[in-house]
């Protein structure tokens, strides 16, 4: 009998025992006479350090599934706060395997790249910024939260902010904007508290970054993201050539949309609104779309059949938005039951169906790869880890029709013009990082200021339309991934530019491209980017002239569709 997610079971770790017996382990390991008795080492080690991360992903999972859940939130409080004691007691054994004598025949049996994270894992941390750590954990707990107990008044219902997003695509323009004013309503009301945990968030991660001798945040924001085979500085690149290249084809597009929905012009509500007679919405609920979701991947190939059927069997998706669930959507991996978990917030919109194709790019990946001994290779880094989502997206672009029947056209145009559209405010959110964590002394004020340049120089389009917070420069409020995962945002730049690489290869030779794709879902994180960019037959999105190649042909296959016969 199959054992279901409900079933897996949790247990808080003694992290005393664990301390305990990890110096027990390294104690033998640094007395080995030979690679093959430290390998042996490493191996139940690494049993030890699964077993942790699987209790805390139940505890995140089930947490962010019910955040009044009052167990699983103690649960998640008590990760937050021994999160760095787990780094502390981690780091050890990084230190002993970089520092071992049988280094290089280690490095040949588990490859490079295991030590190039433990040497980054090292640098990232100190017992002397532990309780800092902490406070950081906490503030960004305290702001997913924050955002979870929205319960907003709205056309005779209470909402939470994941079930705004179809009054956004709503054909009704009063309604579109009445819907943005309800939840910058909710905004607005907690512009203080939500600059306030910013605001100590990043001065909390500037004094952490200086006691462990770091110039500034960013440095060591590069370092715990890492960034192991490209720089600050190439990236800086990268964004000055989404500027050039791509800023252009948004504003394009954008006129193309406001003719197209019969407007003088586009207000930043309008903004997902695409057609006059309604956006592509999927057909069906839940239960049918994750139906067809298995039909999709069977006749996909037999490997994505094999891993949706795993996922069903163990009822591995949590996908419907409800009251005090956790806004967004993520995947995350189960490690002692070798399961991936997709957890996401449907609401009737076509975003259901790409958010279902994005997460099981990334289940499907460590599905793929979850053979590794070593755990820091069942997921890559973050940039390439959205490689295998986003070209998920398109790979699955021919059973469309499942979902979407005669208006999947609609569908396509709308999925590959906002993609192209994304860039800009991707780069946008990363340059606004750096500004903030190079002058952490900005009041939130000033902080709000630069957000407004990043918009003129990134999305000359954006139009508020007067309203309030989000005129003062406040739209980042809502881009979890600044308060929790600084740094981790380029990342989706970065791996779109490989996606739309491999949406050209699929069309030229599907074949060809897909098995590129599953080889490099095997690789896991056995690899930095770029390496694994090489590996899939891919153009580095850093080399001059990708970029401009990749957008030549996403307008091309945009200007070829009569988006106004949609």
């Amino acid at each position: 009998m199959v054992t279901t997610f409900k079933d897996y079971e949790y247990e808080r770790p003694d992290l005393t025992k664990l301390d305990t017996e990890v110096d027990a382990l390294l104690i033998e390991f640094n007395l080995a006479g030979s690679a093959e008795v430290q390998a042996e080492i490493i191996d139940r080690l690494n049993t030890r350090f699964n077993t942790v991360s699987t209790m805390e992903n139940l505890a995140y999972i089930r947490s962010s599934i019910d955040t009044n859940d009052d167990f699983y939130d103690r649960e998640r409080n008590f990760f937050d706060e021994y999160g760095p004691t787990v780094q502390e007691i981690t780091n050890k054994y990084y230190k002993a395997i970089t520092e071992s004598d049988y280094r290089d025949d280690l490095e040949e049996k588990y490859g490079s790249q295991l030590f190039q994270l433990a040497s980054n894992s090292l640098k990232a941390f100190d017992p002397k910024v532990k309780e800092l750590l902490q406070k950081e954990n906490k503030l960004d707990s305290e702001y997913s939260k924050l955002l979870a107990s929205a319960e907003i008044e709205f056309d005779g219902k209470k909402l939470n902010l994941s079930q705004f997003g179809p009054y956004s695509q709503h054909t009704d323009r009063a309604m579109r904007r009445g819907a943005a004013e309800a939840v910058q309503g909710f905004m607005g009301k907690n512009l203080g508290k939500i600059d306030r945990i910013y605001d100590d968030l990043v001065k909390t991660r500037d004094r952490i970054a200086k006691e462990l001798g770091y110039r500034d945040f960013v440095e060591l924001g590069y370092v715990r993201m890492d960034r192991i085979d490209y720089d600050r500085h190439m990236v800086e690149n990268f964004r000055k050539q989404v500027a050039e290249f791509v800023v252009p084809l948004v504003t394009e597009l954008k006129e193309r949309q406001a003719a197209r929905i019969g407007l003088d012009s586009l207000k930043s509500y309008d903004e997902n609104f695409d057609f006059l007679t309604g956006n592509a919405v999927p057909e069906g609920d839940t239960e049918a779309i994750l139906s067809n979701g298995g039909k999709m991947y069977r006749e996909l190939s037999p490997e994505t059949d094999e891993f949706y059927r795993f996922m069903q069997e163990r009822e591995l998706f949590d996908v419907e938005a409800k009251k005090g669930k956790e806004g967004g959507g993520y995947c995350t991996f189960i490690a002692d039951y070798a399961s991936p978990f997709i957890f996401s917030n449907f609401n009737g919109t076509l975003d259901d169906v790409t958010v279902l194709t994005h997460e099981a790019g990334h289940a499907f990946q460590t599905y793929m790869s979850r053979g590794y001994d070593v755990p820091e290779y069942q997921f890559p880094t973050y940039e390439s880890a959205e490689i295998h989502s986003m070209s998920m997206e398109y790979f699955t672009y021919p059973w469309m029709e499942l979902f979407f029947k005669e208006d999947t056209d609609k569908f396509k145009f709308s999925h590959m013009a906002g993609d192209i559209t994304f860039l800009p405010y991707g780069v946008a959110i990363d340059e606004f990082q750096h500004i903030i964590y190079e002058k952490p002394e900005l009041t939130p004020e000033q902080r709000r200021r630069e957000w407004q340049k990043l918009e003129e120089k990134y999305l000359p389009h954006r139009d508020y339309d007067g309203i309030e917070p989000l005129v003062s420069g406040s739209f980042w409020h809502r881009q979890g991934h600044v308060f929790g995962a600084p740094f981790y945002y380029i990342d989706y730049t970065l791996a779109q530019i490989c996606a739309l690489q491999f949406w050209k290869r699929a069309n030229e030779d599907f074949d060809s491209a897909w098995q590129d794709y599953v080889n490099l879902c095997r690789l896991g994180g056995t690899l930095p980017f770029n390496a694994l960019v090489e590996a899939a037959n891919l153009r580095s999105p850093f080399e001059d002239g990708c970029l401009e190649s990749v957008v030549g042909e996403v307008r091309d296959y945009l200007n070829s569709i009569d988006d106004k016969s949609l």
